[in-house]
């Protein structure tokens, strides 16, 4: 039983660090808040690390992303912009933690 715990243990520890995912966001945008909660959802089956950053606290942020918000970068790559597919998500971060 101490073998599985540690296992366990070990796996919960590695995995955040394997996948990172980073959502692109501003206050008062429903679809970030959906995005942010399908995120929070998913982050519970698969441990990845998760930031949310504010484009508009960075004027480079605000005219990188503009009104394509929310975006959402999964291990330095653009997966979504506005709505996020759950599906397609999970297939995303099963492949990126493989």
């Amino acid at each position: 039983m101490q073998r599985i715990w540690n296992w366990f243990r070990q796996a919960m520890t590695i995995s955040p660090h394997r996948v990172g995912v980073i959502l692109y966001t501003r206050p008062g945008c429903h679809l970030c808040d959906d995005a942010l909660r399908v995120l929070t959802e998913q982050q519970r089956c698969h441990a990845f690390a998760l930031d949310v950053v504010d484009v508009d606290g960075d004027p480079e942020l605000a005219a990188r992303y503009g009104a394509r918000v929310p975006v959402v970068v999964i291990n330095e790559k653009e997966r979504f912009h506005g709505a996020v597919n759950p599906k397609l998500l999970v297939r995303l971060l099963r492949s990126e933690a493989s």
